[in-house]
C-alpha cells in the first residue's frame, strides 16, 4: 500500500513538473509586473532617495523566517498523518473481506432453508386458501342466514301487527342491500332485493290502504276551492293521531321505497334531476293523478291540443285548493318526523309530473302549427310565472320550461318569434301614424318624442325578454338576446332605407322622427346595458366564450376582457352603429340649416363694412337690415328643430349649427371684408346684442359657442392706441421669430436674443384683452383688415 502511495506521488509530481515548464513564459510576465508594482508603490517616482531599502530589506528578512518555520512544521507533521491514514486504509480492507466471506457463508445457508423449507410452504399456502374460502362460505351463509331472519322476523311482526318493528327489520334489509352493491355477489343481491321488495310492497300497500281510507275521511282532495269548513267528526282526536302515525310510518318506509324504485332523477326527458317525491305524498296525488289522466288523455273533449290552458289551469286550482290542508295536516306531522321535506312543494312537484308528461307529449305534435305552438309557448310562461310567485314553487326545482329548451322545440322558439316579430315590424312601420308620436300634445311627458313605431318595437323586445328571462338556461337566453340582437339591427337597416327616401328634404317632420327613433332606440339600449339581467348575460357570455368550438375559443381575448372588466357591454356594436346613423343624420339636417342660411346671408356679407357711421353718429344702435333674413332664418330653424327633435338630440343640433355659424360667419363675413371704426361697431353689435341672444335661451353663455366671431369682434373694436401697441407688438415679435429661425438655419445660438425681449408675450397681450382662441398670427390678420389706421 506503502509503494503504491509513493508511485501517485511521483508520477503527481511529474505531471507538475512537466505543467510548469509550459507556463514558465506567464509566470515570469507575472512575475515582473508584480516587482514593478511593488517598487512603484513603495518607492515611489523618486529613484535616487534609497531610505526605504534598510526598512523593505528587515521585512522581506522577517517574512522568509515565518515561511522557513511554517514549511519546517509541515514537514514534520506530514509523514506522521500520511503513515496513520495507510495504517486505517489496511485495518478497513481487512474487515471488509471478513464481512464478505460471512455473508458467502450466510447466503449459502440461507438458500439451503429455503429449498427445504419450499414444501412446507406450498402445503400452508394451500391451507390457507381452503380457510379463505371456507369463511367466505360461511360468511355467505351467514349473510343468507340473517336475511332468513329479517324476513322471518317481518313475517312475525306483521302477524303480530307490529308495523314499527317490520318497518325497522325492513330498513336494516335496505341497509344490507347498500353494503352489498360493491361486493359483486350478484346472485346474493338479487335475493335480497327480490326478498326487499316483496316485504317492502306488502308493508307499503297495507299502509296506503290505511292511508287512503283515511284520507277519504278528511275529504282529501279538494277538487273544487273550499267554501266552508266541515263540521269535523266525532272521532276527530282518533282520526288525527292515526294520521300522524301513518305518516310518520310512511316517511320511514321512505328510504327503501327510493333503492327499489331506484328513483334518483327525473324520468322525464329535458327535465333536470331532482329527488325523489316523499312517499305519503305519492300516495296522495294518485287519485289526482286518476282524474287528470281522465280529462285530459285518450278521445275526450277536454284533451285538446289547442287548449293546454285546460290541463295548467286544471293543475293550478287543484295546487291552490290543497294547499291549505298540506299547510294544516301534513305539514306539522313531516316536521315532528325529522324531515326536511314541504308538503306544498310536494304537492306541487307530484302534481308537476303530470304536466310534463302531458307537455313532452304534445310540444313535438305542435312544431308544424305556428298559432298553436304560439299559443302553447305563453300559456307556459304564464303557468311558470304564477306557479313560481303564487305558490312559491323554489327555483332550484325543475318546472315546465326546461321541456322548451329540447333543441327541436327550442329552434322552433326562436323561429316563430323572429317570424312574429318581423310580421309586428312589417305592420309597425307600414302604419298610418307609425312616425307621429303619442305624446306630442304633452311636451312634459316625453322628452325622447320617440314615434309610435319605435316605442312599440322597443315593447317588441320587451316582452321578448320577459319571455325568456326566466328561462333555467344561459345557452338558450344567450340565443335569444342573439335574435332581440338581429331584430335591432334590422330595424336600423329599415330605417336607415327610409332615412335615405326623406333625405332630399331633411327638414321633414318625417326625417326628424326617423332621427328621434334612432336616439330613442339607442338610448333605451345603453339603458339595458347597466341592467343587472343583462349584466349577468354578459358574465354568462364570458364564461361561455371561454369553452372552445372547433378547437378556437368562442371570444377573442380583447372582446372577453372588455366584456368581463364590464367595459363592453352585450350592444356595444349596435349602439356604434346607431350612433353612425344619428351623427350623418344631424350631419344632413345642419348642412341644409347652413346652405339656407348661407343664402340668407348673402346681403349681410356683402354690406358696406368700410363707409358705415361711427357709433357716435348715431343716437341708437339697431341691427343691420341685411341680417335681419339671417337672424330670421336662424330664430325660425332652432324654434323648428327645438319643436321636432327631443332634448338630447336638439341640444346636439343648436350645438353644431352654433359651431358652423360661427366658422361661417368668421370665414364668410369677418376675413372677406374690411371694416372702418362704424363698421366694427356694428358688426359687434350684430353679434352680441342679436345672434347671441337667439342662443341664449338654450345656455347661459352663447358667446363662448362663437369664440372665433366674439373675439374677431374684440379686436376690430379696438380704440386706435391699443390697437397700435398691439400690432406693433406682433409686429416685433414677428421679426423676432424671423430672425432666430435665420440663426438657427445659420447654425447661430439663438438663447441671447430670446434673453434680451422685456414685456408681455403676443399670448399675454391677447389674454389681457379676452383673446385665448385666436393664434398671433390670426389677430395679426384682423388687425390688418380694420380701415382707420392714422395717415390712411
Amino acid at each position: 500500500m506503502a509503494a503504491a502511495v509513493a508511485a501517485v506521488t511521483r508520477d503527481d509530481s511529474a505531471a507538475t513538473m512537466h505543467e510548469s515548464a509550459g507556463d514558465a513564459d506567464f509566470a515570469d510576465e507575472t512575475h515582473r509586473d508584480v516587482v514593478v508594482d511593488f517598487i512603484q508603490r513603495e518607492l515611489g517616482s523618486d529613484y535616487k532617495s534609497l531610505s526605504n531599502v534598510g526598512r523593505l530589506l528587515e521585512e522581506v528578512r522577517a517574512e522568509q523566517e515565518t515561511l522557513e518555520e511554517q514549511v519546517l512544521s509541515a514537514s514534520s507533521s506530514s509523514p506522521l498523518k500520511v503513515s496513520a491514514a495507510l495504517d486505517a486504509a489496511e485495518e478497513a480492507q481487512e474487515t471488509m473481506h471478513g464481512l464478505m466471506k460471512r455473508e458467502m457463508v450466510l447466503s449459502k445457508t440461507l438458500d439451503q432453508n429455503l429449498q427445504e423449507a419450499q414444501p412446507w410452504v406450498d402445503k400452508l399456502c394451500h391451507t390457507i386458501d381452503q380457510v379463505d374460502t371456507m369463511e367466505r362460505h360461511m360468511k355467505y351463509m351467514q349473510c343468507l342466514q340473517h336475511i332468513e331472519e329479517l324476513s322471518d322476523r317481518i313475517q312475525q311482526c306483521l302477524m303480530t301487527n307490529s308495523v314499527w318493528d317490520a318497518i325497522g327489520s325492513v330498513a336494516s334489509m335496505a341497509s344490507l342491500d347498500e353494503g352489498l352493491r360493491e361486493s359483486g355477489c350478484r346472485h346474493m343481491q338479487g335475493f335480497l332485493r327480490a326478498t326487499l321488495r316483496f316485504w317492502h310492497k306488502i308493508i307499503k300497500d297495507r299502509l296506503a290502504s290505511d292511508f287512503e281510507e283515511l284520507l277519504t275521511l278528511l275529504h282529501w282532495p279538494s277538487i273544487s276551492p273550499p267554501t266552508q269548513s266541515l263540521v269535523p267528526p266525532a272521532n276527530a282526536q282518533e282520526i288525527s293521531s292515526q294520521l300522524d302515525l301513518l305518516v310518520s310510518q310512511l316517511m320511514a318506509l321512505q328510504t327503501s321505497d327510493d333503492l327499489i324504485s331506484e328513483k334518483t332523477s327525473s324520468t322525464q326527458p329535458g327535465v333536470p334531476p331532482a329527488p325523489p317525491l316523499s312517499l305519503p305524498i305519492q300516495i296522495m296525488v294518485l287519485p289526482l293523478i286518476k282524474r287528470f289522466r281522465y280529462h285530459f288523455t285518450g278521445n275526450r273533449q277536454t284533451n285538446s291540443l289547442g287548449k293546454p290552458e285546460w290541463y295548467l289551469t286544471q293543475i293550478l286550482m287543484w295546487m291552490g285548493n290543497n294547499s291549505a290542508f298540506m299547510d294544516e295536516k301534513i305539514q306539522p306531522i313531516l316536521d315532528r318526523t325529522g324531515a326536511n321535506v314541504n308538503g306544498r312543494v310536494e304537492l306541487c312537484r307530484g302534481l308537476l309530473t303530470l304536466a310534463q308528461e302531458k307537455l313532452a307529449s304534445d310540444a313535438p305534435r305542435l312544431l308544424y302549427d305556428d298559432t298553436l305552438f304560439c299559443h302553447l309557448v305563453d300559456e307556459v310562461l304564464q303557468f311558470e310565472k304564477e306557479l313560481r310567485s303564487t305558490h312559491s314553487y323554489p327555483a332550484s326545482l325543475p318546472g315546465l320550461l326546461h321541456i322548451l329548451l329540447e333543441e327541436a322545440t327550442l329552434q322552433k322558439w326562436l323561429t316563430v318569434e323572429r317570424k312574429m316579430a318581423l310580421e309586428k315590424v312589417d305592420a309597425m312601420l307600414s302604419a298610418e301614424g307609425a312616425w307621429s308620436c303619442q305624446y306630442r300634445d304633452i311636451s312634459d311627458v316625453d322628452e325622447l318624442k320617440a314615434p309610435d313605431c319605435a316605442e312599440t318595437f322597443m315593447t317588441l323586445l320587451l316582452v321578448i325578454t320577459d319571455r325568456y328571462r326566466s328561462l333555467p338556461c344561459s345557452r338558450a337566453q344567450l340565443k335569444f338576446l342573439d335574435l332581440q340582437r338581429e331584430l335591432v339591427d334590422d330595424f336600423r337597416i329599415r330605417l336607415t332605407q327610409v332615412m335615405k327616401e326623406e333625405s332630399r328634404s331633411p327638414l321633414s317632420p318625417r326625417y326628424s322622427a326617423i332621427l328621434n327613433a334612432a336616439n330613442y332606440i339607442s338610448t333605451v339600449l345603453a339603458d339595458w346595458a347597466d341592467n343587472v339581467f343583462f349584466l349577468q348575460l354578459q358574465q354568462a357570455v364570458v364564461s361561455l366564450g371561454e369553452e372552445e368550438e372547433g378547437g378556437r375559443p368562442v371570444l377573442g381575448p380583447m372582446e372577453a376582457g372588455r366584456l368581463a372588466s364590464l367595459e363592453g357591454s352585450l350592444f356595444e356594436s349596435l349602439l356604434a352603429l346607431l350612433d353612425r346613423l344619428r351623427g350623418d343624420m344631424i350631419g344632413r339636417l345642419l348642412d341644409t340649416v347652413m346652405r339656407d342660411v348661407r343664402e340668407k346671408a348673402k346681403p349681410y356679407r356683402q354690406d358696406r363694412w368700410l363707409s358705415l357711421p361711427s357709433q357716435c353718429d348715431q343716437a341708437t344702435m339697431s341691427l343691420s337690415s341685411s341680417a335681419c333674413p339671417m337672424m330670421l332664418c336662424v330664430r325660425d330653424h332652432l324654434l323648428n328643430l327645438q319643436q321636432l327633435l327631443c332634448v338630447p338630440l336638439f341640444q346636439s343640433a343648436w350645438q353644431g349649427l352654433a359651431d358652423r355659424l360661427n366658422n361661417f360667419l368668421y370665414q364668410d363675413v369677418v376675413l372677406y371684408n374690411h371694416f372702418n371704426e362704424g363698421g366694427a361697431a356694428q358688426l359687434q353689435f350684430d353679434m352680441t346684442r342679436n345672434l347671441f341672444p337667439l342662443f341664449g335661451h338654450y345656455c347661459k353663455r352663447p358667446e363662448n359657442f362663437f369664440k372665433h366671431v366674439k373675439e374677431a369682434c374684440i379686436i376690430l373694436s379696438l380704440n386706435i392706441g391699443s390697437a397700435l401697441l398691439l400690432r406693433d407688438l406682433l409686429r416685433e415679435a414677428l421679426e423676432e421669430r424671423i430672425s432666430l429661425d435665420k440663426e438657427r438655419l445659420g447654425g447661430a445660438g439663438g438663447g441671447e436674443g430670446e434673453g434680451e425681449r422685456h414685456g408681455p408675450s403676443p399670448e399675454q397681450a391677447l389674454n389681457e384683452l379676452g383673446v385665448y382662441r385666436l393664434a398671433p398670427s390670426d389677430v395679426h390678420i384682423l388687425l390688418n383688415l380694420r380701415a382707420s389706421w392714422p395717415g390712411q
